[in-house]
């Protein structure tokens, strides 16, 4: 199947599928010139859709965002940033957007994301999301690390039915999104966002990268073991990809993935070794 590389959200507005992740950038990991480097090759590859988060570097992420988008016409971006669930309250949550704002140097998110669950009730963070859109400082919301239960929640919420996307941890080796929380969203026409694609996070990668499914995958394709983890994450056209790297060749070798079409007997393949869950399993987050 062709990669379609926009997605319709709720609003009727174009959401692009393949974009960049910023967790752990900003944090003096990697040399800062080395960061805006890979940052601005994406953009200049034509990848449009960045995601951070407050919570990233503590600000110094979103920092490292607004100097990588420095002269970049605002219409060529899709900005997605996220709100820590302590401040996604009345009274917090335009601070805390203002100074994203501010640290991104820009007058508006495209998208606007609770980060996870807290002890704020979701009726408020609804309606001061609501307002924000209003506002114009957003211009739609969603939320991140919600499970099927949450999203039922959302769903009973006044204003809950305006959540355009669902930023969640999904990769070949961790399906548990498959069983129940994808279908459901789905049946709400909600978007996954998945975050981590490549397994950057926990003891998966290694596994998956040497796997005789997945290099048997990219030897049939003549491409890369990781490009054949983000082919597979970009399969469905309702899920969108924000691969995260520090590395300029390696953010191209990631656009580079769109091209990749994986067929049944790939798919049969990548099952056999990681196969879907058959019952529920608890989130993962990393």
């Amino acid at each position: 199947m062709t990669f379609k590389p926009n997605l319709m959200l709720r609003d009727g507005r174009q959401m692009p599928r393949l974009g960049m992740g910023t967790w752990r950038l900003g944090e003096g990991l990697h040399p800062r010139a080395q960061e805006l480097a890979a940052l601005r090759t994406g953009i200049d590859a034509g990848i449009r859709l960045i995601d951070t988060a407050e919570m990233y570097g503590d600000g110094a992420t979103e920092e490292l965002v607004g100097d990588a988008i420095r002269g970049v016409e605002r219409e060529d971006l899709f900005l997605v940033s996220k709100v820590c669930p302590q401040n996604a309250k009345r009274h917090d949550i335009e601070r805390s957007l203002d100074a994203t704002l501010g640290r991104l140097a820009t007058d508006h998110l495209d998208l606007y994301l609770l980060h996870w669950r807290g002890a704020i009730p979701l009726e408020e963070t609804v309606e001061c999301m609501e307002e924000l859109v209003e506002g114009g400082k957003i211009l739609a919301w969603g939320v991140s690390n919600f499970d099927t239960d949450d999203m039922e929640e959302l769903a009973s919420v006044a204003g809950g039915e305006h959540c355009v996307v669902n930023q969640d941890l999904y990769h070949l080796g961790s399906r548990g999104v498959e069983f129940d929380l994808l279908p459901l969203m789905r049946r709400h026409q909600i978007p996954l966002m998945a975050y981590c694609p490549l397994a950057q996070a926990g003891r998966l990668r290694g596994d998956l990268v040497g796997s005789d499914a997945v290099r048997q995958t990219a030897a049939a394709h003549g491409c890369t073991p990781m490009q054949v983890l983000l082919a597979f994450v970009l399969r469905r056209e309702d899920i969108i990809a924000i691969p995260r790297s520090s590395s300029a060749q390696h953010v191209l070798e990631n656009f580079e993935a769109r091209k990749v079409e994986l067929t049944d007997e790939d798919l049969t393949r990548l099952d056999g070794e990681f196969p879907a869950p058959t019952r529920k399993v608890p989130l993962d987050i990393e």
